[in-house]
Order: structure tokens, then sequence, then C-alpha cells
């Protein structure tokens, strides 16, 4: 498999960059790349239903295909679900036989599709998402950094890069759901000069605090465009928490996406599967 050139930012504190949450200064100029149709794949996933899974994620890329879509979004976990510890058994390494099945549906459809998929190494499990091209080629891979191992045992391993890769849309970068709640996170992405980011999410809730919870959602991506200057593609799913001290919370979807500055370009459904198209035009925000 042969991996395209990417960037990466080693795991080391930065310094001077980015002082707090608040937006870039009102005079500002966009760095910008032409503009790409992207599905927000909110679908509805099945903890452990592999095969259910699969077929749900592939009707989801015929209608973002219908749609015009050129980059599919899928959710974090996407075929397993979030610490589900049946993936200890279950997942692969990436490359390998899941994500192979990935980079299959991005050949058929000639679709870009970035997706989470719990990846097996060296007797590690990780909370991982991939981003493949057209053509079915692997261009990046993350691991989640900021796990909460409280909620699986044995917990997931946190990775450590954070990356991007050039694509015809400029430089894409990917984080993982509560990687963007750590600013030193959002700050060494903001280093890597991204000009959009693509965030699987698995954002989960008690049955009552729906439909209200997907502010907060709607929030922290925002808040994760400004601090990194570039669009923010988040996406969530639609399901229930099936293992450990989590189970029976609700994701309810409402997957968002923002613009560079923050502001909120679109919302998916709340509680309910959807295939959003939204017209994305990449690029960072420059004092």
């Amino acid at each position: 498999m042969r991996i395209h050139r990417f960037i990466t930012f080693p795991a080391i504190l930065l310094t001077g960059w980015i002082q707090g949450w608040a937006a870039p200064p009102e005079e500002t100029v966009m760095r910008e790349t032409k503009s790409v149709k992207i599905a927000l794949s909110q679908i509805f996933a099945l903890d452990g239903d592999r095969e259910g899974n699969f077929v749900r994620i592939e009707n989801a890329l015929k209608e973002a295909k219908a749609q015009g879509a050129e980059i599919a979004c899928f959710p974090e976990t996407t075929i397993y679900g979030w610490v589900n510890p049946d993936a200890h058994q279950r997942a692969h390494p990436i490359p390998g036989e899941d994500s192979d099945r990935m980079c299959g549906l991005a050949r058929k459809y000639s679709i870009y599709i970035c997706a989470g998929l719990a990846e097996k190494e060296h007797g590690h499990l990780y909370d991982s998402a991939i981003l493949i091209d057209k053509e079915g080629r692997i261009l990046l891979k993350h691991r989640k950094i900021n796990l909460l191992t409280q909620l699986m045992n044995p917990p997931y391993t946190p990775g450590e890069d954070i990356q991007a890769v050039e694509t015809p849309w400029g430089r894409i970068g990917i984080l993982i759901c509560a990687d963007t709640f750590v600013k030193e996170n959002l700050q060494r992405m903001a280093a890597l000069e991204p000009d959009l980011v693509l965030v699987p999410y698995g954002w989960a809730a008690d049955e009552t605090e729906w439909p209200q919870h997907g502010n907060e959602l709607h929030k922290t991506v925002a808040q994760a465009a400004r601090a990194i200057g570039a669009p923010v593609i988040g996406t969530d799913l639609v399901g229930e928490i099936t293992h450990g001290p989590w189970a029976g919370k609700v994701y309810g979807g409402q997957s968002v996406a923002a613009d560079a500055q923050g502001h909120i370009l679109a919302i998916a459904k709340d509680r309910d599967r959807d295939i959003l198209v939204v017209s994305i035009q990449p690029g960072r925000v420059r004092p």
C-alpha cells in the first residue's frame, strides 16, 4: 500500500501559538482552495454488527454520491462501536480487513471517505480514523489521543501524532471526538495550517438530555474551527452505547459543519439518520 505524503507535528508542548479560544481578528484574509461537497454521513450504527454497519455505510455512500458529494464523513469507531470491548478480539490492523473493505467502497463509488475504525496492532487497540482517496488509497491515519480510559477495560491505547495531508482541496487534517476538547491538540493542528479538518464523533448523553446536548456539539465544533483557523466537519451517529459505565447513553446525531471563523453552516437531523451534503470552501483564516 502506498501512503501519501503527510505532515506531522511532534507531540510537544507548543509556545507562541493560539493563546486562547477567541476567534481570529475581524480583519482577516482567507487562503482559499476550490470548494468541496462533503456528506455528513450520520448513520445509525449498531455496536458489534459489523456486517450490518457495512451495509449502512454503503447505503450512505450511494446517497452521498447521488447528491454529488466528493468526501463522505462517517462517525467514530463506525464498525464495532465506541468503548465496545469486543473490538479487542475483532478489530484488525490498518491496513487490514476492515480498512481494506472501506478502501474498496471508496473505489466502487469514486469518493473520498473519512471514517472512524477500531485498530488492533501488536496487542494494542486504538480508536483510529482514516482518510481514503477515491482510488481506495489510505492517505492519512489518526489515532485518538484524548481517551476516557475509565469507560472500557482494558482501555484504548492513546495515539501521539497529529497529521495533515495534501489533497485536491488543500491540506486536510483529522482529529477524533474528545481530541477537540484539548487546547494543545487544536494548537498542534493549527501549526500544520490545514485548510479543512474532519472529526468523527461519538457524541452521547442520557436520553433526557437530547436534543439540548446537541448544542454542546455545535459549540465544540465551532470552537475548534476558530482555534484551528479552518473549517471543521463533525460527524456524529445515531444509536446507543451498549457496554461499560455509559451503557444506555444515546448518540443523538446533530452532526455539524462550521466555517473557519466558527460560524455554523449546517446541522444534521436530531436523533435520526441523515446524509447531509454541504458545500464547503476550504481555506485558512490569516490575520
